[in-house]
């Protein structure tokens, strides 16, 4: 009788390239039920809403603090010391929050300052994981590796929302956590693995305001790579404004309560897989045009909640966003691995993440006083608007429009060893 073929990996996916999707999807299960979990913890210690805010803004504020620096320091230590040290502190503060939670009665300050220590190890470990990531992966199977790797990310938040919102409810918010903390052990023991030989030792040089000066000029001398960050600054603070604010006020009123808003957001997690599991199979060519053109759909959701739309109509809306914005998500990724030299990846990585949320807070804040100027259904019209009118700005740039997919092999790079990969098209490579 033959014998069946043992299982391989596909050519693309090298060690670091598997250990970086394998501890990423046990990090994403982890933090996805956590964030549940401490909204409940809140509540459950007698806080209210405000309360929860506080909690969520705590990890916010230093997270956009010390972005920048991570970045700096992530291109000038090696990138998996880095991660495994930013793993290890967002595993103590969430073993001592749950801790404080099964012990009962965790104060607010002791919630918010524990909160915002996860929020620095996100910080430092954002702009390396990224950095890490690009530099893991060659040839004209880049694409089809990032696709892989969100499609695993996103099915990883998805099931982990759901499966963290039924523990919740079934042995409480402070075994969540604690089930956190480990995921976080688990992946920072896979991380301490990654292999950083291929990576050249930095030369000596400036010190830490030398390299972010540095990596300023290396994000606006590129117009299409500052143009899209500032698009997505304005695009997901009216996101997160009508997610957070909007989106549960009107299903409270007119779609029968947070039920259908939360099978919206599943539906929404959904169309992202579902594009993540497309783009393994499509490889456009014009990068950015092609990505650019799949974000107007981003408008629909507060667009939707506006009218309002019935539940199934938003359900719908949501998921047709989640599988374009992939797309978008995806041609971003191959194009900054394509066009980044390998040692400021994380810096760029870095400016890149601080422009995508640092605006989240400030449009959270006013989303209530424009409800109350405006109106909501004006106020979410508006949000449409400006997304719709941030993203035909940047089709106006030439660069955006002409960026294309790189498919010239190109030999020499120090990078051609890494992941175990055969064919290099980056000459050196989220938003979200």
């Amino acid at each position: 009788m033959p014998t069946a073929k043992p299982l391989s990996r596909p050519t693309w996916a090298g060690r670091n390239y598997t250990l970086l999707t394998a501890s990423a999807v046990v990090t994403s299960l982890g933090s996805s039920g956590a964030l549940i979990a401490a909204a409940f913890a809140v509540l459950e210690a007698g806080g209210d809403g405000g309360d929860v805010g506080l909690v969520a803004a705590a990890r916010t504020v230093p997270l956009v603090l010390f972005l920048l620096i991570g970045g700096a320091v992530a291109d000038r230590l090696p990138r998996h010391r880095v991660m495994v040290a930013a793993n290890a502190l967002n595993c103590g503060s969430q073993a001592v929050f749950a801790a404080l939670v099964l012990a009962g009665e965790p104060r607010l300050w002791h919630m918010m300052l524990l909160s915002a220590l996860g929020g620095t190890g996100q910080a430092f470990f954002g702009p390396a994981a990224e950095g890490m990531l690009l530099s893991s992966v060659q040839g004209e199977q880049a694409g089809r590796a990032f696709a892989v790797f969100r499609m695993a990310m996103q099915g990883a938040s998805l099931g982990g929302a759901a499966l963290g919102g039924a523990l919740v409810a079934a042995i409480g918010p402070g075994w969540v956590l604690a089930a956190d903390a480990a995921a976080f052990a688990l992946a920072a023991a896979l991380r301490a693995l990654l292999d950083v030989r291929h990576i050249p030792p930095r030369a000596p040089g400036g010190g830490l305001l030398a390299d972010l000066r540095e990596g300023w000029r290396e994000f606006t001398g590129r117009p299409w790579l500052w143009s899209i960050v500032l698009q997505f600054s304005l695009a997901n603070a009216v996101v997160g404004a009508a997610e957070a604010v909007y989106g549960p006020l009107v299903a409270r009123d007119h779609l029968g309560g947070a039920g259908p808003w939360g099978l919206a957001l599943a539906f929404f997690g959904a169309g992202t897989v579902l594009g993540a599991l497309l783009m393994t199979r499509w490889k456009p060519r014009r990068l950015l045009r092609t990505g650019t053109l799949c974000v107007f759909p981003l408008a629909l959701p507060s667009a939707a909640l506006a009218v309002p739309a019935p539940a199934a109509v938003l359900c719908a809306v949501m998921f047709a966003t989640g599988v374009s914005l992939e797309v978008f998500g995806v041609s971003w990724m191959t194009a900054l691995h394509q066009e980044i030299p390998e040692e400021k990846l994380s810096r760029v990585s870095a400016y890149d993440w601080f422009g995508s949320v640092a605006l989240v807070p400030l449009a959270t804040a006013l989303a209530g006083p424009a409800e109350t100027a405006f109106g909501r259904p004006q106020a979410l019209w508006g949000c449409a608007a400006l997304i719709v009118l941030a993203t035909a700005a940047v089709l106006c740039v030439p660069e955006v429009r002409g960026l294309r997919r790189r498919t010239v092999h190109v030999t020499g790079t120090p990078a051609e060893q890494a992941g175990g990969s055969a064919d290099a098209e980056r000459p050196v490579g989220g938003l979200g």
